[in-house]
């Protein structure tokens, strides 16, 4: 049985909500709305310039620091499904920006990292992410330090 919140967010009575839940104020929504935006924003500097989706850089931002890593792996820490994973790899490989070859670890698996192509990339999307990063914490003003530890302690939650 659904829980009783959703059932009331999906249930509307001739057009008007049939509980007082305020789905503006809930921050699950809040949080993934804000992320969401965030996301497309700063994609704005890097897809015009490099054609890569937000899945692409996430591939990418995670292979710049964690060398060569399987799809699985991924998947894992940047919380996208495994085969947006692949798509996005399989088109940064079109591109010339990973290569793929088979894991010292498993032979099942397939494991993925930077060409130079794609450090190049990183090298130039790197300051671009810092100064956007910046702009973004500058908005909160004095309140961007316990916000970065209130992000944190969330996402250190298993």
């Amino acid at each position: 049985m659904p829980e009783a919140w959703l059932v009331a967010f999906a249930t509307t009575h001739k057009g008007k909500p049939v509980s007082n839940f305020d789905l503006d104020h809930f921050l699950p929504y809040q949080l993934a709305v804000l992320a969401s935006r965030i996301s497309r924003e700063f994609s704005t500097l890097y897809q015009a310039r490099f054609d890569i989706s937000i899945p692409e850089w996430r591939v990418i931002a995670h292979l710049s620091q964690a060398g060569a890593v399987s799809v699985r792996e991924i998947h894992l820490k940047v919380d996208m499904d495994k085969s947006k994973v692949s798509r996005a790899a399989a088109r940064l490989e079109v591109a010339g920006y990973i290569s793929k070859c088979e894991s010292k670890i498993d032979r099942r698996l397939v494991d993925l990292e930077l060409t130079p192509k794609g450090r190049t990339m990183v090298a130039e999307i790197m300051p671009l992410a810092d100064a956007f990063e910046a702009r973004v914490l500058a908005e909160l003003g004095p309140d961007a330090g316990a916000f970065r530890q209130a992000v944190a302690q969330l996402l250190s939650r298993s």
